[in-house]
């Protein structure tokens, strides 16, 4: 076990560049379960969740190699053993993207109940639902869900609410089943538009993908690609808070800046300057005094639940009174309390939380209880009095690769040390 400790203090300054979103590195190598060859992926971050996805696939029977290149290279033609184990499905819940792929691919899956992080129900109905409608039987324990069918047949599905990994699921599993699939109320995020395009890349007919409606025509079988994953917008919103909650001047390299419009509008309208380039951003808060604004999550294009405790530690130390409501999930409000051990004026009802912006928070032992609360809580130490010690950062290598360095090379004071209990 390891924990971070940061002194508070140092304004942001310089460059940084993107890592591959692991958002969408995930479900691309639960896809390659659908190719009748090998498959080579690069910009994969070097993260827990990556790893963990990489040796569910090994676990199955694929075969993974590393090339020089930094591609991965990996064959899941000849699964054996269409299982997704406790042991690796407890640590990291989108290991259940692999369901519709084996399903679709050989006919049965045996899919271990999800794990992740603790923010909130996050029920997988609506891809059981959806498999049903499309001819899986399906049964469950409370170990175990497992999932035959002798055929997926095409179908018109609604969403009851939207799911990105429901989406996600869904559209792998009609990919290679005869007939005409229609999918509505779908997600729309960049990381579902990014995996239809590796999938019609491999030969896949689907189309709509970011849009409400997605419409797929199965095929018989998907060839063999190389691919990239997009960079990863949720990372490098993190990094423009980073920017602003010190008063920085950061560019953050290797992202489209269409897939943080609503992040670069909010910190435009707390008060940062902002520029982009085809492929970057740029966060100036140099002379700003920034104006605490409201928030309410939603799903893309509105504003993303993985940025909400981020502005959270923002609109601590912004002028003025907000309210940030959570409508994704309801119980992404954990990390407020170890924001209120470094001086945050906070109060929660129900699914919101009223911030009075403070001049200063302080330094304190804080626990990360989730991936996003733990990036919160480090943007809060980098502004934070004294010495913050942040403990449970497995949670952060789950989701942000290499952030102490990246951090250290802006001007932050961050390290991590062995955490003994």
């Amino acid at each position: 076990m390891e924990r971070l400790i940061i002194k508070g203090g140092n304004q942001l300054h310089g460059e940084v560049n993107c890592s591959g979103a692991k958002n969408s590195g995930l479900p691309i190598l639960a896809s390659t379960i659908l190719l009748d060859k090998s498959a080579k992926i690069g910009n994969l971050p070097h993260l827990q969740d990556i790893t963990t996805m990489l040796e569910l696939l090994n676990s199955m029977g694929a075969s993974i190699n590393f090339d020089e290149d930094g591609f991965i290279e990996i064959n899941s033609s000849n699964i054996t053993v269409p299982e997704a184990r406790y042991e690796l499905v407890k640590t990291m819940r989108a290991s259940i993207l692999v369901m519709g792929p084996l399903l679709a691919k050989y006919g049965k899956a045996k899919i271990s109940q999800p794990g992740g992080c603790n923010i909130g129900m996050r029920p997988i109905d609506f891809h059981l639902n959806g498999l049903e409608k499309m001819g899986a039987n399906v049964k469950s324990d409370s170990k175990y869900i497992y999932l035959e069918a002798d055929k997926l047949n095409p179908i018109d599905f609604t969403f009851p609410k939207i799911s990105v990994t429901g989406t996600e699921n869904i559209m792998m599993a009609a990919a290679i089943a005869e007939g005409k699939t229609i999918l509505r109320n779908c997600a729309k995020e960049p990381e579902v538009v990014e995996l239809a395009n590796f999938l019609n890349n491999c030969g896949a007919k689907i189309l709509g993908a970011g849009e409400s409606l997605i419409e797929i025509h199965g095929v018989k079988s998907l060839s063999s690609n190389k691919w990239e994953v997009l960079f990863d917008r949720i990372e490098a919103g993190t990094y423009m808070v980073a920017a602003a909650i010190t008063n920085g001047h950061v560019k953050i390299n290797k992202i489209k800046p269409d897939t943080i419009k609503i992040i670069s509008s909010k910190l435009f309208e707390m008060g940062a300057k902002i520029n982009f380039g085809d492929d970057w951003v740029e966060v100036d808060a140099t002379s700003s005094d920034l104006i605490a604004k409201n928030i309410s999550t939603e799903p893309f294009p509105g504003f993303p639940t993985d940025m909400q405790a981020q502005f959270m530690a923002l609109n601590s130390i912004s002028n003025g009174t907000s309210v940030i409501e959570e409508t994704v999930f309801e119980n992404r409000f954990q990390h407020v309390e170890e924001l209120m051990k470094m001086g945050a004026d906070i109060s929660l009802e129900k699914n919101k939380a009223l911030i009075k912006g403070v001049p200063n928070l302080f330094g304190a032992i804080v626990s990360a209880s989730d991936l996003r609360a733990s990036a919160s809580l480090v943007l809060a130490g980098l502004v934070g009095k004294n010495r913050t010690q942040i403990e449970d950062i497995y949670h952060i290598d789950r989701g942000y690769e290499c952030i102490e360095e990246k951090l250290t090379k802006l001007g932050a004071e961050i390290f991590r040390e062995p955490a003994e209990y």
